[in-house]
């Protein structure tokens, strides 16, 4: 069992609901070890720097409601090539870190896995990002939040569609998954839903136009924004082409980013950055923590990352369905 006596956090990438809650949990049971822990700022950058702030227990008090993270965050390209992992290394070694424990998407999995790779330096991964499109976790922290966020959002708006009779496409965040959409496209109760798994067939949409319409004359579309169609504004006019139906066109973007964490998201990120730091002390390395079915898991890091991961086709037929 290594002897672990100092550790270093860090968040990288988009933010995300929870990483605060993520970050106080990994900083309270480290302390609760007798383990001193370094709170790295923005990202990978401030590993190549160097910039690191001692974290104690009062440094994470009044931090777990708080959107965003007290750490800031960063997207460091660079940190792809050897470079400057080298000097990363060489900077937490100077700073007498035994671990390393990085908060973040896949991009941050994968630069976690690559420095433990090549350096005698063990990293743990907790999966931080409100896509949900990690491997090895049913819910990623922030994706509850940011369901609930946009959800909110378009409940306003269907009021508005309501009382118009109009037709809303609303573009919700998934450049390559379209878990944030399926949610709240069941949730909200919308008439389709386009998500980049599964191929948007334009025919499809006009059916339900042209068997609605007569008694239902406003809709709520749900897009992610990497549909294979271009996102919400080419899809509602390929649907006006054919139609001559009016549309109007909301995108919720980053405020569905932000905003004080769920409950939900701040149960599952006390306890991922609680096992993240158990972890590191049983030993582990190139995992990132998860949660399957209510029990703890462990996957690697690349798998994390790079495995498909699928949104639930029962769900997706179950909101076709209700949307007859």
């Amino acid at each position: 069992m290594p002897n672990i006596k100092t550790i270093g956090v860090l968040t990288a990438g988009g933010d995300a609901p929870g990483m605060n809650a993520c970050i106080r949990a990994i900083t309270r049971v480290a302390r609760h070890h007798n383990i001193r822990v370094l709170g790295v700022e923005h990202g990978f950058s401030g590993l190549i720097a160097g910039d690191y702030t001692e974290l104690i227990r009062s440094s994470v008090s009044n931090i777990i409601q708080r959107g965003g993270t007290i750490l800031k965050s960063a997207r460091t390209p660079e940190f792809l090539e050897p470079g400057p992992r080298k000097k990363a290394y060489d900077s937490m070694r100077s700073a007498g870190m035994d671990g390393l424990i990085v908060i973040g998407g896949d991009g941050t999995a994968l630069a976690g896995a690559a420095l433990c790779e090549e350096f005698d330096i063990p990293v743990i991964g907790c999966p931080g990002t409100i896509d949900n499109d990690l491997f090895g976790t049913d819910e990623t922290i922030g994706f509850d939040t940011a369901v609930n966020t946009a959800l909110e959002n378009i409940d306003k708006i269907r009021d508005t569609a309501d009382a118009f009779e109009r037709t809303f496409y609303i573009e919700v965040m998934g450049r390559t998954s379209g878990f944030i959409a399926l949610d709240v496209g069941l949730s909200c109760g919308a008439e389709f839903i386009a998500i980049p798994e599964n191929k948007t067939r334009l025919e499809d949409l006009l059916k339900i136009f042209k068997s609605q319409r007569a008694t239902k004359r406003s809709n709520m579309i749900i897009v992610a924004e990497g549909d294979e169609e271009g996102g919400a504004f080419k899809l509602a006019q390929k649907v006006k082409d054919h139609t001559g139906v009016d549309y109007r066109v909301a995108i919720l973007g980053h405020v569905q980013r932000g905003g004080s964490p769920t409950a939900r998201d701040r149960i599952l990120a006390s306890k991922l950055g609680a096992a993240a730091v158990d972890a590191l002390i049983a030993g582990k390395s190139n995992l990132m923590t998860g949660e399957v079915k209510g029990a703890l898991t462990f996957t690697p890091l690349r798998d994390a990352a790079k495995r498909d991961k699928p949104v639930d086709a029962l769900l997706f037929e179950l909101a076709k369905i209700l949307a007859e």
